[in-house]
């Protein structure tokens, strides 16, 4: 709206002439110079406080009212305290918060797809850290080939403090798993105690997550999602897990199956399944859930249940055990057969320069499919060898067919 103009001579308004009785005059002479330098200087700090305290509130107003525009905060209502810990960090210290703000079912609610799909991950202080893992799980997914969206969908389940603080800062859907007595923080070294009881801790929570009516795609934060995997799945299985070593057909049960990415309908015979899956970690207590998965899947169990088992095509679903080959079909990496999370985090990133390097190709050289992986590097294959020296152990031991 255009101003007014003001014309070229006006006259200011005089302010009417005050006037004082002569005892108003006397006190004012009286007044010391000290007391009255006093009561200027209380005047400006008052008037210079409430000018600050009304500056920050009008910040504050502005940052809640932008925040809307903030895609990371998309699922964040402003008039709760799950936006808070982007401006007050300490706020996600409060367990009062945490209890309420942040429940599971709000939690999944807030995270699912239309037909009840939640995209599950776990995480711990190790592979919280800046320009860790996390990290370079997300980027992956905004990188990828139809699966920025998916972020809409991932739920990432903290497992220690740190990392649940973590999460917050760098991602929408965040819940709190901390289990009494137990201490996740760390780096979990394969099958070491505190490694086997994160494991089999997160089979008993997905169960409930199957409990509760949610379907779900677990992957392991280690893995690469360079495509939207939800086409290639298999429609009539309640229970499709990648694979170390896939030799060549999708219901072979020889196949050797990685737990780090699986996708499970929520049905009452996916629910008895994780149950019995659980419970048999007593029946093999050496053993983590991927090597018990890889005897029970013989067991009769699962038969008179009637659960359909699907293995995933390492073609799709590849890792360093056995690389996808073709770029034009990759939909996830996995740095499995490694050890140590600086040889991991070096071939992570050598697997998200090979993908934008064969992004930036024109579509004409993509299908000659030239670029491929150069990884594994600092990663080693020998676990594979030993994952095959184990199923063959206890094949024996308890006579399970060949």
């Amino acid at each position: 709206m255009a101003a007014h103009k003001l014309p070229f001579h006006f006259h200011r308004r005089r302010s009417p002439t005050m006037k004082f009785n002569k005892a108003a005059d006397k006190t004012a002479a009286k007044m010391l110079p000290e007391s009255a330098t006093f009561h200027r200087r209380r005047t400006l700090t008052v008037a210079l406080f409430f000018s600050v305290v009304s500056l920050s509130c009008l910040v504050l107003f502005v940052d809640l009212d932008s925040l809307r525009f903030l895609p990371r905060f998309s699922s964040y209502s402003v008039g709760s305290f799950s936006a808070l810990p982007y401006f007050f960090p300490s706020v996600a210290d409060d367990p009062l918060v945490v209890s309420n703000e942040y429940t599971l079912e709000k939690v999944l609610k807030d995270a699912s797809m239309e037909d009840r799909t939640v995209i599950l991950t776990t995480l711990n202080e190790a592979w919280a850290d800046h320009n860790s893992v996390i990290d370079l799980f997300l980027e992956s997914f905004r990188i990828g080939d139809g699966t920025r969206r998916l972020l809409n969908h991932l739920v990432i389940i903290a497992l220690d403090r740190e990392a649940f603080k973590r999460c917050l800062i760098v991602h929408a859907h965040c819940y709190s798993l901390v289990s009494e007595g137990v201490d996740f923080h760390r780096e979990a070294f394969f099958m070491t105690p505190g490694y086997l009881k994160m494991m089999w801790r997160r089979i008993d929570f997905l169960r409930s997550v199957l409990e509760m009516g949610y379907n779900f795609v677990f992957t392991d934060a280690d893995i690469m999602w360079f495509r939207n995997p939800f086409p290639s799945f298999y429609s009539d299985a309640d229970f499709q897990i990648a694979c170390d070593h896939f030799i060549g057909s999708s219901d072979n049960v020889h196949n050797k199956p990685n737990g780090g990415l699986n996708y499970v309908q929520s049905n009452n015979r996916s629910i008895e399944f994780y149950k019995f899956w659980y419970a048999s970690r007593e029946t093999y207590p050496r053993y983590h859930d991927q090597d018990v998965l890889n005897i029970i899947k013989f067991h009769p169990f699962i038969r008179d249940i009637g659960l359909k088992m699907r293995f995933l095509d390492t073609a799709y679903y590849g890792g360093l055990c056995e690389p996808s080959k073709d770029l034009n079909k990759v939909c996830t990496m996995h740095a499995n057969c490694c050890f140590g999370l600086d040889s991991k985090l070096h071939d992570l990133k050598i697997m998200l320069q090979d993908w934008r390097h064969y992004l930036s190709l024109p579509p004409s050289l993509k299908r000659l499919s030239i670029v491929s992986w150069r990884v594994p590097q600092k990663c080693s294959l020998d676990s594979l060898h030993q994952y095959d020296s184990l199923e063959l152990e206890t094949s024996d031991e308890q006579g399970l067919p060949d």
